[in-house]
């Protein structure tokens, strides 16, 4: 039996489910793909959920794609594995099997001219053991004493909302902050730590700080017992063997017809009598509640008209644009790489680079003998240069580095080019008053929900993280509202 292809939400539950629409999630990522598959299982059919993505295929910024035959990621290829929200979501979907532990561990920072080992135990960028850090050579024996200090200078005082700056140079000294806490917050937020807000971007820093006089001296407490035998930790950071984009495939498979992709929505209005109504390019119709799951500054298109003061705030959230691009090489052709998974670049070294994954190190599903596969990453807040370059100038501007820093000189047998503009939230200061005062003006809306990598968390673990917290608020609002018949 062939069925027409209904044109809007209510028409699809009608015919399908007999029942009226009852959630609609704007952004078919990670966010709102998790948000959709956790609230139908809180909710089941009783609030039937539609996803709605503008793009021809979910999964938003989580992509693998095919490199000389190999899957990589040119997205996140990895999560926290502490995470307990996604990693249920893993076990759920099936997945629990897939998930893979890095080949081998160990990292670098490019400083003073080589690749100089990051120090065991420099949580955050900030060192847990000096001695470490001065055989390291990362800093100089001056800025290993400097970073010292920190357990005999008095009590820092800052705002109520300080930067990363300004609570890691005042006790660690400049190099520490210049050549481990900036290169490492370069690579998970691309940002500046002279404008991210402490609290917000790195909260467990901000604890630390605040948890007595000395930073050095609280993470010292941390740390186990002397003489202890503790049991072999986890790995920090795994994936998924085949890489992230089997995640995101699997919540699309069980939405199913809940999906609808290559759909622009361009509007989003309250109802007097409850709801919404969503607008798209093609048709307008009714929902009981909305997540939006869209970057803030999509978000704030749709609430424009609704909330111009909480479209405001959510303007008010900077973007920084990033872009990597991923080579195979023979492994003839070049030498063999130190051992570990890679290295980043502090930006007082002026590289192109911010840093670089050695992906045949990294990744078990990677690990073969006849390939290389090195992704360097470029761009964060301040550096735009990528931005002006064609594919293949910056494919070159990547290679000079890869020869200063590694000495590699081949040709590679292949490449993958991935741009992401606008793609790393910052959290500057000033951030969680911002999300407060939105949550503050959209209150009186109704069930309507924000979330996503803008908000509270970066990362694949921060938005489930959010995406569960949404799915709990609606089971709570469900009983409040009239079931639909």
């Amino acid at each position: 039996i062939a069925f027409p292809r209904p044109r809007s939400v209510t028409e699809i539950t009608r015919t399908y489910l007999g029942i009226v629409p009852g959630i609609a999630v704007i952004g078919g990522g990670v966010s709102g793909l998790a948000a959709a598959h956790l609230i139908r299982q809180r909710l089941g059919d009783a609030f039937p959920v539609v996803v709605f993505d503008r793009s021809t295929e979910t999964g938003g910024k989580v992509r693998s794609r095919t490199l000389s035959g190999l899957t990589v990621d040119t997205g996140p290829d990895s999560y926290l594995a502490r995470a307990p929200e996604l990693a249920e979501l893993i076990d759920g979907l099936g997945l629990r099997e897939a998930v893979v532990e890095p080949v081998q561990s160990g990292a670098y920072v490019w400083s003073r001219g080589r690749l100089r080992p990051l120090p065991a135990g420099a949580s955050f960028g900030l060192p847990e053991r000096l001695w470490p850090l001065l055989r390291s050579g990362l800093l100089s024996p001056k800025g290993v004493a400097r970073a010292g200090l920190d357990v005999i200078l008095p009590t820092t005082r800052t705002g109520p909302d300080p930067t990363v700056a300004e609570l890691v140079q005042p006790r660690f000294g400049n190099q520490v902050y210049a050549r481990l806490v900036e290169p490492l917050l370069g690579g998970v937020h691309a940002g500046d730590a002279a404008e991210l807000s402490a609290r917000s971007a790195v909260p467990e820093v901000a604890a630390m700080a605040g948890a007595g006089r000395s930073m050095y001296l609280t993470m010292r407490k941390r740390r186990p017992a002397r003489g202890s035998t503790p049991a072999k930790r986890p790995a920090p950071l795994v994936s998924l063997d085949g890489g992230m984009s089997r995640l995101t495939e699997a919540l699309t498979a069980a939405l199913g017809e809940a999906v609808r992709t290559d759909t622009n929505v361009r509007a989003i209005a309250p109802v007097s009598t409850g709801g919404f109504l969503v607008t798209t390019d093609t048709d307008t119709l009714h929902a009981d509640a909305v997540v939006l799951a869209t970057p803030a500054w999509a978000t704030a298109d749709l609430l424009a008209e609704a909330k111009p003061i909480a479209s405001g705030l959510l303007r008010q959230i900077p973007y920084v644009g990033v872009a990597n691009v991923t080579l195979a090489f023979r492994r003839s052709d070049i030498a063999d790489l130190p051992g570990g998974t890679g290295f980043l670049v502090p930006p007082t070294e002026g590289a192109f680079i911010v840093g670089c994954s050695w992906l045949h190190q990294k990744w078990p599903h990677l690990d073969q003998d006849e390939l290389v596969i090195i992704k360097s990453m470029v761009g964060r807040r301040g550096d735009d240069r990528w931005e002006v370059m064609d594919d293949d100038q910056l494919t070159a501007a990547i290679r000079a580095d890869l020869a200063r820093m590694l000495s590699i000189t081949a040709d590679p047998v292949d490449a993958i080019v991935q741009r992401w503009p606008q793609a790393l939230p910052q959290y500057t200061v000033g951030h969680a008053d911002r999300l407060g005062a939105i949550d503050e003006d959209l209150a009186d809306l109704g069930a309507i929900h924000l979330t996503g990598a803008a908000y509270r968390g970066v990362g694949l673990a921060g938005c489930v993280k959010q995406a569960a917290e949404v799915a709990a608020q609606l089971e709570q609002w469900a009983p409040s509202v009239r079931q639909p018949s």
